[in-house]
């Protein structure tokens, strides 16, 4: 029997991980506990500093076990433990690629510290001679291009930044052409992209940019922690495989929703009959 995807098992992410075969997974995608304090349905988000380390060791050595021998691992974390995030990964043996600093506005307000507007997405490879990265599917012009119409610019762009600038007065249509930062607003309460289940939503643009620069159709994305679905949803639209991991029976259950829903607007749009076009009358 073949290995359970293109679902969401509910369950506690070490035990799922563990029971799945070595390798299996091109891509994952982990946006887990900062273990700073936010409401979960069944997790406590304030645990003791020393347990919370450990149990990360105990998913990232999970995570990183079915990790393809070509995989790669894309991590969202905030301040308070980035840095012993990146220790773990290194001592896992994978090559850190980037450390993406992702800017947005509509952060935390703080009080008596410096408002919180950031957070961080490292970017690892199994094997840094040896893994997928397709630069033509996000290459964005260069300033040589837009600014000063210099000649010796590359014709086909540059690779963005590893400072992605979110900013929620955008539009929907992210990554525009002639932008080198990455614009793309944080998932906000007001925001129609919403759901409204989950405190912690990413923005379908942010795994939109990491399924298509890091995997290929027909490969298996894999999300540990996931949530409102936004990396199964992406990974969906874009042909991949995919596979998350969900403790909450409720978040799991929203997450089938918003998958459900993706094929119903799919079906929808194949179902829509032509138009027949307007004849224009022939004068004789």
């Amino acid at each position: 029997m073949g290995m359970r995807t293109n679902d969401v098992i509910e369950g506690d992410c070490i035990k799922v991980l563990g029971a799945m075969p070595p390798g299996c997974a091109d891509l994952v995608f982990a946006d887990p506990p900062f273990n700073i304090g936010y409401h979960y349905d069944v997790y406590d988000d304030r645990r003791a500093k020393a347990d919370y380390l450990t149990w990360t060791e105990k998913w990232l050595t999970a995570a990183v076990r079915v990790l393809s021998p070509n995989g790669s691992l894309f991590l969202a974390i905030g301040d308070e433990f980035v840095a012993e995030h990146k220790v773990r990964l290194d001592a896992l043996g994978l090559t850190m690629r980037n450390w993406i600093v992702w800017h947005y506005t509509f952060g935390v307000n703080c009080s008596k510290k410096f408002n919180r507007s950031h957070a961080h997405i490292l970017y690892y490879v199994r094997d840094p001679k040896n893994y997928k990265f397709f630069p033509d599917q996000v290459r964005v012009p260069s300033a040589r291009m837009t600014t000063y119409a210099d000649r010796r610019a590359n014709p086909v762009g540059k690779l963005p930044d590893d400072t992605w600038v979110l900013r929620p007065q955008e539009t929907n249509d992210h990554f525009q052409n002639d932008a080198d930062t990455w614009h793309i607003p944080r998932v906000c309460g007001t925001f129609n992209e919403r759901l409204g289940h989950h405190p912690c939503q990413m923005p379908e643009a942010v795994l939109d940019r990491i399924i298509r620069v890091a995997s290929e159709k027909g490969d298996l994305v894999l999300d540990p922690f996931a949530g409102s679905g936004t990396t199964l949803a992406v990974a969906k639209k874009l042909g991949r495989s995919y596979l998350g991991v969900e403790l909450s029976e409720q978040y799991a259950d929203g997450v089938r929703k918003r998958l459900q829903q993706i094929e119903f607007a799919a079906a929808m749009t194949e179902a829509e009959p032509v138009k027949p076009r307007k004849r224009v009358p022939v004068k004789r």
